[in-house]
């Protein structure tokens, strides 16, 4: 497969988001009343995938620089085409969940991700409102790949499509999809959770394409109908549509963290520890505020 063939290939399954289902959403927002999009929000989604994009075409080259060097050292695995895009999809789809959870569980990756989730909006062009520093590391959960004989070019192929899929889940329009799918792959109603600022909802359904993995590993959580989703963060952002502050917000957290008086083994902690994690209680992780949340109703 050329360049040429993989880009008219996103090309094609890029098109139908941009010219076909965004306009739709937005349509059928405004005429049943559902106030899904506004103006000012629209645009910082746009203004964040534009310096994402950036940042992305920046370190292109060094991605696939340390992939092409990583296959040289690659298994030698004789890959039918059925079996090699099949494991390519399966296993990409598995490290981009890997990938996800440590965002959510790890707090300097977490700053990082934060931008993402920082919106009390949920549509379409949500799915663009991107985790501008992610390029800086992302490709580094691919090195497995290439090591498993798969080209570089077909590994950041297979994300940008799988990337289009998790653009497409982020849509209150579709309510419910066959039980069946909901099964097998990740449906906007998962993803709503994954979004919700709800306790019982935080750090769940990581997956991109698939949702078996958070069946497999235990962050699966359903859209339950007593708990209305509530879109953003826990602690909402005093200025959500500042150029820098909406990058940058979650890192001066961490340096205000720093500046405490507490022991550096503390220190490295408020780096490495999951979001919320405080060495004085003051603040609290989704884990602990789901046990205290547990304990109230007891």
């Amino acid at each position: 497969m050329t360049e040429d063939f993989r880009q008219q290939i996103c090309f094609l399954f890029s098109l139908p988001i941009y010219l076909f289902f965004i306009p739709l959403e937005i349509l059928l927002s405004h005429f049943n009343g559902w106030k899904l999009y506004s103006f000012k929000e629209t645009l910082v989604n746009i203004y964040l995938n534009l310096v994402n994009f950036g940042v992305d075409l920046a370190l292109r080259g060094l991605a696939l620089f340390v992939l092409v060097f990583f296959s040289a050292y690659k298994l030698d695995i004789p890959w039918s085409p059925f079996w090699y895009w099949l494991v390519l999809f399966l296993c990409e789809d598995f490290l981009f969940w890997l990938e996800h959870f440590v965002d959510h569980h790890v707090r300097i990756f977490w700053a990082v991700h934060v931008t993402h989730h920082s919106s009390e909006e949920y549509n379409l062009t949500t799915g663009f409102r991107s985790s501008v520093f992610m390029p800086f590391y992302r490709y580094l959960y691919f090195i497995p790949l290439a090591l498993l004989g798969f080209q570089p070019l077909d590994i950041l192929f297979m994300y940008a499509i799988t990337q289009l899929y998790g653009i497409l889940v982020h849509t209150q329009s579709i309510q419910q999809v066959p039980r069946w799918l909901g099964f097998i792959f990740v449906t906007p109603a998962h993803h709503r959770v994954h979004h919700a600022s709800n306790t019982p909802y935080l750090d769940k359904n990581m997956g991109m394409a698939l949702i078996i993995w958070d069946h497999i590993f235990g962050t699966f959580a359903e859209e339950m109908p007593g708990e209305k989703v509530r879109y953003g963060l826990t602690k909402p952002l005093d200025k959500p549509r500042h150029p820098t502050h909406i990058i940058f917000h979650e890192w001066q957290a961490i340096g205000r963290d720093l500046r405490k008086k507490t022991s550096f083994a503390n220190k490295v902690k408020y780096l490495l520890m999951p979001p919320g994690w405080s060495h004085d209680g003051s603040t609290q992780t989704a884990k602990q505020m789901r046990a205290s949340a547990a304990k109230n109703k007891q």
